[in-house]
């Protein structure tokens, strides 16, 4: 098992890593919309939360030796469900032709007033 930890996104806040190798998976820890440069919690539409934490989550899968190519399944956590079609136009854009199996979970309140996570499972580049 490996710990994977790269300053291209936020730094764990608690006790968890951004993310683990284990078997040749990648898991990611689910991922908040932080600028990993300034720490700015990014507060602003949705479409913009959902890019960030998208970034956040390739810079940690990049880190680990893989890339969003190879991303097997994500969680997507969103405090409004009715946000879900602006959240999955970015989230198809990002992704393109590759279609990872998902999960959406809509929940009342997120961490530090945000709208979004997501978390994530990658294979390593073989």
């Amino acid at each position: 098992m490996e710990r994977i930890f790269t300053q291209s996104a936020p730094r764990p806040a608690g006790h968890y890593s951004q993310a683990i190798v284990h078997d040749n998976l990648v898991y990611v820890s689910g991922q908040l919309p932080i600028d990993p440069i300034t720490g700015e919690k990014r507060l602003g539409s949705i479409e913009e939360q959902t890019e960030q934490v998208l970034k956040n989550v390739a810079e940690i899968i990049k880190a680990a030796g893989s890339s969003i190519d190879n991303v097997i399944k994500t969680t997507v956590y969103i405090s409004d469900i009715q946000l879900w079609d602006r959240v999955n136009s970015v989230y198809g854009e990002f992704f393109g032709e590759h279609r990872p199996a998902r999960a959406v979970v809509p929940t009342k309140k997120l961490h530090h007033g945000f709208s979004i996570e997501i978390e994530a499972v990658a294979s390593l580049k073989k």
